[in-house]
């Protein structure tokens, strides 16, 4: 070969490394291990919630309202949920957006819910602009979804939302934005003075752990359930298992066993029925199949065990509130392509945008909401809920308040190849100690 060709090859060659090796160290780099406690992020957060304005009243009486309000759209949207799966081709179930309003006279708060896989910052923005547009007079609202797998897209703006979330819709956007709006003011119109009480019950069959099968579940449905003086009565609800039960090939608009269950206790004893998805994070429904029939079926048990198995129940006498949010504090982006490498932060923020991370937090007598942007794994369940129960305090969680992080799974799996640990966890590591700590701090502040 002559030496003419033998240069150009090598040149080629060192050229195509050299484009490589550039492009590895401006898109690529290396796990973050520094202790959590040492990040700037932390203080900042702990700093925030030390000095957290935390809005509190004492009244004489609850008083509460509510409404159910259709958002279907009136062409199909696409879905949300799995992987793309274009428009839904058919209504298996109408969406709906449920407002409840509970007020001790002195202060007023909304918790909203939608039947969508979450709900995205900036939709929550939307939503937050159209109410303080409206001159409603609500001191705080606390955001929620059912978590659906199959339900409408069209409200995530970016390249994620167009390419995984069902793109961008501003009519979509604005029929949320309308809806909302019109079911706080029913729910509004709606309000009576009412009788309080949280109930838990036991439906453990009903739920398993799909990350480590053997690790334990938050097995429990907690509801907050709220009786006026005519006898009908409204309930907030949770429970862990994902809203998975119809498969990636259904096509149809659906809200899963969530909008089973809602309606077969609005058949019955409840007006009203509103259900939060609780820690989801790595649980899963036991159920019989994939079809519209094995959801049918598995709501029907999980309502028989509302009757059947409960477990607590204790009036909420004070008419207490206490409400606050807190900004949450992250490490940069660890988008993993591998257990020691990331992609670059830089990458991450560009192609998710923002991330809205925060918790909020509600007291109504001795039940205490927190909220939180991560998809929190059901095993912390139960540590929190014994730190909680020490103080006297009921504890209900719920994910998907307008912030999306990916999911928070005990730090001794966050090597482990598996979804949710390595592709959904997304600012780790340590992220579950971090949520640990910060939530147990909450309770404290809520029990000072």
């Amino acid at each position: 070969m002559p030496r003419t060709t033998a240069q150009r090859i090598f040149r080629i060659f060192g050229w195509t490394f050299g484009v490589i090796v550039f492009l590895a160290l401006t898109t690529l780099t290396r796990i973050d291990w520094r202790d959590y406690r040492e990040m700037e992020y932390y203080q900042e957060t702990v700093a925030h919630l030390d000095t957290m304005s935390i809005n509190s009243s004492q009244g004489e009486i609850w008083l509460a309202g509510w409404a159910s309000t259709n958002t279907t759209p009136s062409t199909p949207a696409k879905l949300v949920g799995y992987k793309p799966r274009g428009r839904y081709q058919f209504v298996q179930d109408s969406s709906f957006v449920k407002t409840m309003v509970i007020s001790n006279g002195k202060s007023t708060v909304a918790f909203l819910n939608y039947e969508l896989m979450i709900v995205h910052p900036y939709l929550q923005e939307r939503i937050s602009q159209a109410i303080n547009e409206s001159g409603l007079a609500i001191d705080h609202i606390y955001f929620t979804a059912t978590h659906t797998h199959s339900g409408i897209g069209g409200h995530i703006p970016g390249l994620v939302g167009k390419l995984a979330f069902g793109g961008f819709d501003e009519k979509i956007v604005k029929l949320l934005e309308a809806r909302t709006i019109e079911g706080l003011n029913s729910a509004i119109s709606t309000m009576d003075s009412a009788t309080v009480y949280f109930q838990k019950t036991k439906a453990d069959t009903l739920v398993a752990n799909r990350l480590i099968a053997e690790d334990p579940v938050d097995p429990y449905i907690r509801q907050l359930i709220f009786e006026k003086r005519n006898g009908k009565k409204g309930t907030i609800l949770t429970y862990s298992a994902h809203p998975t039960i119809l498969n990636s090939k259904f096509m149809g608009l659906s809200g899963d066993y969530p909008n089973y269950l809602t309606k077969m206790m609005e058949e019955e004893e409840y007006e009203f029925s509103l259900f939060a998805a609780g820690t989801v994070g790595s649980h899963r429904p036991v159920a019989t199949g994939k079809e519209p029939k094995n959801v049918e079926s598995y709501a029907l048990t999980l309502h028989r065990n509302l009757s059947e198995n409960i477990h607590e129940v204790f009036p909420v006498e004070e008419a207490k509130f206490m409400h606050g949010n807190l900004p949450l504090g992250l490490r940069k982006a660890h988008f993993r392509i591998s257990e020691k490498v990331r992609i670059r932060p830089w990458i991450f923020n560009s192609i998710l945008g923002d991330t809205n991370a925060h918790f909020d937090m509600i007291q109504i007598g001795k039940t205490l909401f927190i909220s939180s942007s991560g998809e929190i794994s059901g095993v912390f369940m139960k540590d929190w809920e014994a730190y909680a129960a020490e103080k006297n305090i009921h504890l209900i969680i719920t994910c998907f308040n307008g912030g999306y992080i990916g999911y928070i799974t005990p730090d001794k799996y966050y090597n482990y190849p598996l979804y949710e640990t390595r592709d959904m966890n997304w600012f780790g590591p340590y992220n579950g100690a971090y949520f640990d700590e910060i939530i147990k701090r909450m309770i404290d502040k809520a029990a000072e």
